[in-house]
C-alpha cells in the first residue's frame, strides 16, 4: 500500500478487491466472510501486527489477526496413503530415494507400496524429513523415503506412491471433470489437447467429449453436448491423458483431483475431477504378464472413450489440438 502508484488509496484497494473476488468466484470460491482482504505494507510495517494510521478507512483485522483466525484443516490420516513423487535421487550408501509430500494416509518403514501408474511394487526401508528419521509420515510432511530394489529410472516425477494393502492407486484410462475456462483466446472444440498440471504430473491430455455446458452460478445444465466452449464457460468434459497418468476424484482425494490446464505458456482453465475410469493393470509374474485388476467406473461414460483408446493413438485422427 505504500507504493507511489497506490499511496494508501481506498479506491485502489477496492478495485483490486473487486478484481480478485471475481477471479476467486470463477475458480469456485464463495466471496464472503471466509475471505479477508488485508491492505498491508511489508516495507513500512503498516497493518502487519498493529493498526496503521495511514489506513484510517480500513476497519478489518491486521495480517497477524487474520492468520490467527484461520482454522487448521484436519489432516486426512484416515484415508488411504497417497504421496505424489516430486523428484527421485540416487544417494550413495542409501540407494533410491523418492521425495514428495504426503497428501493423505500414513507411511511407515516396512510398508509395501506401489508406484502408479507403472505399478512398481517395493518396500519402504526408511523415511526421513529434514535429515531426521521418522517412525511414520503423516499428511503435510515433505519426506524422502528409501525404496528397496528399485532403480532411479523406474520412478518418475508425477508417480503416486500408495499402500499395497489399502486401496492402492492405479493409472486411469480417462476421467470426467468439471472445467472452468478462464483465459482462452478462442473456442475450444473436441480434440483440444493442452497440458494438464495435476499434483506433480504434467501430461498432455485430450478433451475427447464436451458433455455439458454448465451455468457457473447456479450449477444447472445449460446445454448438452455443446459444439464448443469459450472463455467464461463452465463445462463437463471427458478427458484422455496421452501418457500414463494417475489421478483420483476430488471428493475422495482433493489434492489429486484438481488440475490446471496450460496452453500458450499460460493457465487457460482449471478443473476438478468428478469420476475416473481406471486402467486394467498388469504386473510381471514368472516371466508372464498377469492381470491383477480391472477397469473401475465411478461415473457415467459413453463409448467415445473406447473409440479414442483404440483408434486415437495414431497421433493424427483424434489427438488434434483444435483452438480457433
Amino acid at each position: 500500500m505504500d507504493d507511489k502508484s497506490v499511496n494508501y488509496s481506498q479506491d485502489r484497494f477496492n478495485e483490486i478487491q473487486t478484481e480478485v473476488t471475481s477471479l476467486l468466484q470463477i475458480v469456485g470460491y464463495k466471496a464472503g466472510k471466509r475471505i479477508n482482504f488485508v491492505p498491508i505494507s511489508g516495507w513500512v510495517g503498516d497493518n502487519m501486527t498493529e493498526k496503521s494510521r495511514n489506513l484510517p478507512w480500513y476497519s478489518g483485522p491486521t495480517l497477524v489477526e487474520a492468520l490467527d483466525n484461520l482454522h487448521a484443516p484436519k489432516r486426512p490420516t484416515d484415508k488411504p496413503l497417497r504421496v505424489p513423487v516430486q523428484d527421485v535421487y540416487k544417494i550413495s550408501g542409501i540407494g533410491t530415494v523418492p521425495v514428495g509430500r504426503v497428501e493423505t494416509g500414513i507411511m511407515t518403514p516396512g510398508m509395501h507400496i506401489n508406484f502408479a501408474p507403472s505399478n512398481i511394487e517395493t518396500e519402504v526401508k526408511s523415511i526421513e524429513m529434514h535429515h531426521v528419521n521418522l517412525a511414520r509420515a503423516v499428511p503435510g510432511d515433505n519426506i524422502g523415503f528409501n525404496c528397496k530394489n528399485v532403480a532411479v529410472k523406474d520412478i518418475q516425477k508425477g508417480y503416486i506412491a500408495s499402500d499395497l494393502s489399502d486401496n492402492p492407486a492405479t493409472g486411469v484410462e480417462s476421467f470426467v471433470a468439471h472445467v472452468m475456462i478462464m483465459n482462452h483466446p478462442g473456442k475450444i472444440y473436441c480434440g483440444y489437447t493442452p497440458v494438464l498440471d495435476c499434483h506433480t504430473a504434467h501430461v498432455a491430455s485430450c478433451f475427447t467429449e464436451l458433455k455439458q455446458k454448465i451455468n457457473r452460478k447456479s450449477g444447472e445444465v445449460e446445454e448438452e453436448n455443446p459444439e464448443f466452449v469459450k472463455k467464461g464457460d463452465a463445462c463437463m468434459v471427458e478427458i484422455h491423458p496421452m501418457k500414463p497418468l494417475c489421478v483420483e476424484t476430488f471428493t475422495e482425494f482433493p489434492p489429486l483431483g484438481r488440475f490446471a490446464v496450460r496452453d500458450m505458456k499460460q493457465t487457460v482453465a482449471v478443473g476438478v475431477i468428478k469420476s475416473v475410469v481406471k486402467k486394467e493393470h498388469t504386473k510381471m509374474e514368472h516371466g508372464h504378464e498377469k492381470k491383477v485388476g480391472k477397469t473401475v467406473d465411478h461415473g457415467h461414460h459413453n463409448s467415445m472413450g473406447e473409440k479414442f483408446i483404440h483408434k486415437g493413438h495414431d497421433g493424427k485422427k483424434n489427438a488434434m489440438h483444435i483452438a480457433q
